[in-house]
């Protein structure tokens, strides 16, 4: 009996160990987005377009969207939005010192909102958005790129 039970503990040890291992080795779409708010927040830079922003707001929610808010002095408010389960690519164009990170979409499917603007409150579609960053180098800039097609396979596969 002290064989079997010998035998027994073994068995649950192994299948406890390999669930938790299988478990652990997969990236969750949570992580995915936290990787992404904290590499975009580290490396936005506020001061590219010097006083005219008073704040700005730049999520990733963990249902895959992807939120992108700029509130000016003068009181207007630009507001874009986007599924990151539409991602297509990344391009940024500057140098590690400064430059721009685009976000393209498969389509637009970008919502852009203009709010408090003198020709008006105004609605549209693009297919990318632009965001400011400033001390990024290449390693981020692929680590951004590989968290944004993991979480683009996840969020597409669950659908």
């Amino acid at each position: 009996m002290k064989k079997f039970t010998l035998h027994l503990k073994k068995f649950v040890f192994f299948w406890i160990s390999f669930i938790f291992f299988v478990c652990c080795g997969f990236e969750t779409a949570d992580e995915s987005t936290d990787i992404i708010q904290q590499l975009l927040i580290k490396y936005y830079d506020s001061t590219a377009e010097g006083d005219a922003i008073k704040r700005y707001e730049l999520k990733v929610t963990n249902t895959g969207f992807c939120r992108y808010k700029k509130v000016y002095t003068t009181g207007k408010t630009e507001f874009f939005a986007f599924n990151l389960s539409r991602f297509r690519s990344m391009d940024y164009y500057g140098a590690s010192s400064n430059g721009t990170l685009y976000l393209r979409t498969k389509n637009d499917d970008v919502i852009v909102q203009t709010r408090n603007d003198r020709k008006g409150d105004i609605d549209s579609m693009r297919n990318y958005i632009v965001v400011p960053l400033k001390g990024i180098d290449v390693a981020d800039l692929n680590i951004l790129l590989a968290q944004f097609k993991q979480l683009n396979l996840t969020l597409a596969s669950n659908k």
